[in-house]
């Protein structure tokens, strides 16, 4: 698929599931005010209880609404205080008797000092956002706690719980009123409640998203430095490979720390568990050819070459043994390729022993946490937004369909799916074009007595009362750039939501669907939606 198509993907009975491929900024900015009315929006779409006066039910077998966010691209700088030193040595039984390596965030200093900023700064202007800063900032929490679809899920699951949802193994019984969630490879998550007026055949409503974002994935083989001395440059640095469509220039020069999840085998039982890792330390930087050193003409184009450009500095060779002994061999195939910096930083912080470690899925972010920006405090200056804005309202707008009483006047199944591998064609085990949500409706049905072999026509009927929007970001009129958007359908901040339609049928909106979201949209109080033609 072309990474700058739509794809509606048919899953089973009818339900299409239509996520956006394009390429997408390692950041974006976003209007605060899309972040308030995105979730009202997604609120009143789980509250609304039928269609049937568009005539949907009876006439349309697949249904499917593709809205974003409108979004562009900028980064503003933050102030960080200093932190405690972080050690990274080996550590747990066995650990090799090394010389502690120390990383002291103190090392590095960006934008200043908190404490010196906060007194010299002015308070930002009076907005009409103000009140809808709380809201802001828990996005902000969210996305900063979420740098790889592993930790975007946990931090899902945990919201979830602590709002009364259970995990759901997919063969219990199911009630009307209940609250319910289940995740596939800790990276893919749906959750969803069942209206305490349910009735077999009732449809479902169901808001798709996805964990996954472009970044810089940690290779199989992390080993990439051979020389003991680092070579010409007596610099250790990591293999890795690029995920997804990024901007990749904009990698350079940040503070680089790295998430994701590492298999660690039990000593005792042989058993091996997966562990949630998160570095948010700067322990890795891709840094930028000094000028002196580039031509006028590669200066100009900035070409970047990714298998040799792109590897991240992780520390110097000086004394790269770190008081080992001997050669220090090891037989195990797998560690043999690894780099002995990231696994003994991976032991340390997992207090475990570095030989218990047997495999890893890690990535690179940016250490750098999402802030306010603007004059007027108006915009989330953030990485990831892409989608993890959508993860957290469409996820926002179920656990507020529960607290404010929505559950007991709902007659149909309200449902959010976070998908994995968007930014890679879907097409995975865990991506949108799986069989997870097609699967999860005829369970569900089944489970609720609307599935069973002589009622087929129950759980058809289902199927065709059943409606998805998927939740995805639009780019919006770049200042700088405006050329780039169609005249009539450029996205504007602070502008409201943003239907997405193509006359190729790039997306799945149609008339039907794209009228249902303006009127939501009016219900919810407010409406300034703009269309928007993607511009190739």
């Amino acid at each position: 698929n072309n990474m700058n198509m739509m794809t509606s993907i048919t899953v089973t009975g009818g339900i299409s599931i239509g996520i956006g491929m394009h390429r997408s900024m390692t950041a974006h900015a976003n209007a605060i005010q899309l972040v308030t009315n995105a979730s009202k929006f997604l609120a009143m779409l789980i509250h609304a209880r039928s269609f049937t006066s568009l005539s949907m039910r009876a006439n349309q077998p697949s249904i499917l609404l593709l809205a974003g966010l409108a979004s562009t691209s900028a980064w503003a700088p933050i102030a960080l205080g200093n932190s405690n030193s972080h050690r990274v040595s080996g550590s747990g039984v066995g650990a090799p008797s090394s010389p502690p390596l120390l990383h002291s965030s103190s090392c590095r200093s960006i934008h200043g000092s908190a404490t010196a900023l906060g007194s010299a700064t002015m308070p930002p202007l009076t907005s009409q956002y103000s009140d809808d800063i709380p809201l802001a900032k828990d996005a902000m929490k969210f996305i900063d706690n979420s740098p790889d679809p592993f930790h975007a899920v946990k931090s899902s699951s945990d919201a979830l719980e602590a709002a009364g949802f259970v995990e759901w193994d997919e063969l219990s019984d199911l009630v009307p009123g209940g609250k319910y969630y289940f995740v596939r490879n800790k990276s893919t998550l749906v959750a969803f409640t069942v209206g305490s007026q349910y009735e077999p055949g009732a449809g479902f409503k169901i808001i798709g998203s996805h964990t996954d974002s472009p970044n810089l994935k940690v290779k199989p083989y992390s080993k990439r430095t051979t020389a003991k001395d680092g070579g010409a440059s007596g610099a250790i640095q990591l293999a890795v490979e690029c995920y997804g469509g990024g901007l990749w220039h904009t990698w350079f020069d940040r503070d680089l720390g790295v998430s994701g999840r590492v298999f660690v085998r039990d000593g005792e039982t042989g058993k091996i568990r997966q562990e949630l890792v998160k570095i948010d330390q700067a322990i890795l930087r891709i840094p930028n050819l000094a000028i002196h050193l580039q031509t006028a003409t590669e200066r100009e184009a900035f070409k970047i070459n990714k298998e040799d450009h792109l590897a991240p500095i992780i520390a110097t060779a000086v004394k790269d043994s770190l008081g080992s002994k001997g050669d220090n061999k090891d037989d195990d195939e797998w560690r043999k390729h690894q780099e002995p910096l990231l696994v003994q930083l991976l032991a340390s912080e997992l207090d475990v022993d570095a030989k218990s470690i047997v495999d890893f899925e890690l990535n690179l972010f940016d250490v750098q946490p999402a802030t306010l920006g603007g004059v007027r405090s108006e915009f989330v200056h953030s990485a990831r937004l892409d989608n993890l804005a959508s993860c957290f309202l469409s996820l926002r707008g179920l656990i507020d369909h529960v607290e404010n009483g929505g559950v007991e006047n709902d007659a149909d199944i309200s449902m959010i799916a976070m998908f994995d591998h968007e930014e890679v064609g879907s097409s995975s085990a865990t991506g949108a074009g799986s069989p997870i949500v097609g699967e999860a409706v005829k369970r569900i049905s089944h489970a609720l007595g609307a599935g069973d072999a002589n009622s087929p026509l129950v759980y058809d009927r289902a199927i065709q009362s059943s409606f998805c929007l998927s939740v995805d970001q639009a780019h919006a009129v770049h200042p700088n750039y405006a050329s780039k958007h169609e005249k009539g359908h450029g996205p504007k901040m602070n502008g409201g939501m943003v239907i997405k339609r193509n006359a190729n049928q790039r997306y799945a909106t149609n008339g039907v669907t794209g009228l249902i979201e303006r009127e939501l949209g009016k219900k919810a109080s407010w409406y300034n939606c703009r269309m928007n033609s993607r511009v190739t």
